[in-house]
C-alpha cells in the first residue's frame, strides 16, 4: 500500500513490493525534488557566468562536478525510497535533513566555482548522505537475517566510508581536489554495484519511471524559467527584440521537443534487471545535466545577443546546441532505441542530434535552427510511428 499522507509515529521499515499496485510518488518526494532543483539552478547560474565571461573549461568542469553531487544524492534517495519508504515520523525527519543538506550544498556552489572552495558544498553533501546511511541501517535492522540485510549493511557501510573520504578531501592540496573528486565519485558509483551484487533491493519499476520523469519535468521547467527571466532582463535593458525573438522561439521548441522524446516510450518495460537499471539510472546524469544546461545556454545566448557577453557567436551558439544535441541522443541511447522498429525510426534521434550540433555554425540563427530541427525530429518520429503495419507494442510510440 502507498503510504498515506498522515505519517505514523513509528513503523517497521519493511521492503516494499515490486508489484505493488498504484505505486506513485508521494508529496514528500515531490517536495524533495523541488528543493533539489534549487541546487540545480545555482549550478546553472554559475555555468552562465563562466560561459558568458569566456571561461568554458572552468565553467563546464565546475558545473559537472557540482551537478554530480546533486544528481547522485537525489538518485540514491530515489532508489532507496522506492524500496523502503515507510513514511513514518523518523523517515520524514531523515528526508527533511537531506533537504537541509542540499540547501547548504546550493549555498556553497558559488564558492566552489569561483574560489575552488568546496568546504560548504562538502558539508552540505555529507549532510545529505549521513541521514541516508541511517536509513540503510534502519532497513538492515528491519530485515531478517539473510541477503536483504547484508545488502542494506553494505549500502550503509559504503556510503559512510565515502563520507569519511569526502571529509578528508578538505585537507588535500587545492590543485589535487579535482582529481581526487573523480576518484571519490567513482567509489560512490561502485557502492550500489557492490551492495546489490548478490541481492536486488525491491525497487518498483513504475515508481522509478515516474520519479525520474518528474525530476526531468522539473528540470525542464527550471530551464524555461531561467530563459524567460533572461529574456525579460534583456528587454528591460535594451530594445533588441529582433535578436531575442529567434532565441526565445528556438528555446521553446527545443524544450518542448525534449519533453516529447523523453516521455514517448514506456520505460518501465526495460527496467527488469539491475544491469539495465544501473545503465539507465546512471545515464540520467547526462539527461538531467544537459536539460539544465540548455537553460544556461539560452541565458548565455540572450546575453550575447544584447552585447553583455564578450564571447564569439560560435561560443554563444554552442552553449545551447551542444546540450540540446546531447539530450535526445542520450534519451535514444538509454531507452528510446529499444522501442523503435526499422532503421528509419532508429535514425531519427541520432540524426537530429547531429543536425542540432551542426546548427552551432548557423550564426545568430543557431538557436532557432536547433529548435526547428528538434520540432522536425518530433514530427518525423510521429509520422514514422503512424505508418501502417507498425508493431502493435508501445515500442513504436511517437518520438
Amino acid at each position: 500500500m502507498t503510504p498515506t499522507t498522515a505519517a505514523g509515529p513509528l513503523r517497521r521499515m519493511t521492503a516494499r513490493s515490486r508489484t505493488e499496485a498504484h505505486r506513485t510518488a508521494t508529496p514528500l518526494e515531490l517536495f524533495f525534488d523541488l528543493c533539489f532543483v534549487v541546487a540545480v539552478a545555482q549550478a546553472g547560474a554559475q555555468l552562465v557566468h563562466a560561459l558568458a565571461e569566456g571561461h568554458p573549461g572552468a565553467g563546464i568542469t565546475g558545473y559537472l562536478f557540482v551537478f554530480w553531487g546533486v544528481w547522485w544524492a537525489w538518485m540514491n534517495f530515489t532508489w532507496f525510497a522506492s524500496a523502503y519508504d515507510c513514511d513514518d515520523v523518523p523517515y520524514r525527519i531523515a528526508v527533511l535533513l537531506q533537504i537541509c543538506g542540499v540547501l547548504v550544498y546550493a549555498a556553497g556552489v558559488p564558492r566552489a566555482f569561483v574560489d575552488n572552495d568546496w568546504s560548504v558544498t562538502l558539508l552540505g553533501y555529507v549532510m545529505m548522505r549521513v541521514p541516508l546511511t541511517a536509513q540503510w541501517l534502519r532497513a538492515a535492522l528491519s530485515e531478517p537475517a539473510g541477503p536483504a540485510r547484508r545488502t542494506a549493511v553494505r549500502y550503509a557501510a559504503g556510503v559512510a566510508l565515502c563520507q569519511v573520504a569526502w571529509a578528508a578531501l578538505l585537507i588535500a592540496p587545492a590543485y589535487l581536489r579535482h582529481w581526487l573528486f573523480l576518484v571519490l565519485a567513482a567509489a560512490e558509483l561502485l557502492v550500489p554495484v557492490i551492495a546489490e551484487r548478490h541481492h536486488r533491493t525491491p525497487w518498483h519499476p513504475h515508481h522509478i519511471e515516474e520519479r525520474y520523469g518528474l525530476f526531468t519535468l522539473i528540470v525542464l521547467g527550471e530551464t524555461m524559467s531561467a530563459a524567460t527571466v533572461a529574456v525579460q532582463e534583456a528587454l528591460d535593458e535594451s530594445e533588441a527584440l529582433g535578436e531575442l525573438l529567434p532565441i526565445a522561439a528556438g528555446g521553446v521548441l527545443i524544450v518542448f521537443a525534449a519533453w516529447w522524446v523523453y516521455f514517448a516510450v514506456p520505460v518501465h518495460e526495460r527496467l527488469t534487471s539491475n544491469r539495465q537499471a544501473f545503465q539507465w539510472g546512471y545515464g540520467h546524469f547526462v539527461i538531467f545535466g544537459s536539460a539544465a544546461a540548455i537553460g544556461a545556454g539560452l541565458e548565455v545566448a540572450v546575453e550575447h545577443a544584447v552585447g553583455k557577453a564578450p564571447i564569439s557567436v560560435l561560443a554563444a551558439s554552442a552553449a545551447v546546441t551542444v546540450p540540446a544535441a546531447l539530450f535526445p541522443f542520450t534519451v535514444w541511447l538509454l531507452h528510446a532505441r529499444h522501442f523503435k522498429t526499422g532503421p528509419a525510426q532508429q535514425l531519427v534521434l541520432p540524426v537530429a542530434a547531429l543536425a542540432t550540433a551542426a546548427c552551432t555554425f548557423a550564426g545568430t540563427w543557431a538557436v532557432l535552427a536547433a529548435g526547428l530541427v528538434a520540432a522536425a525530429s518530433v514530427a518525423v518520429g510521429v509520422t514514422l510511428a503512424e505508418r501502417p503495419g507498425r508493431a502493435a507494442r508501445g515500442a513504436v510510440r511517437p518520438g
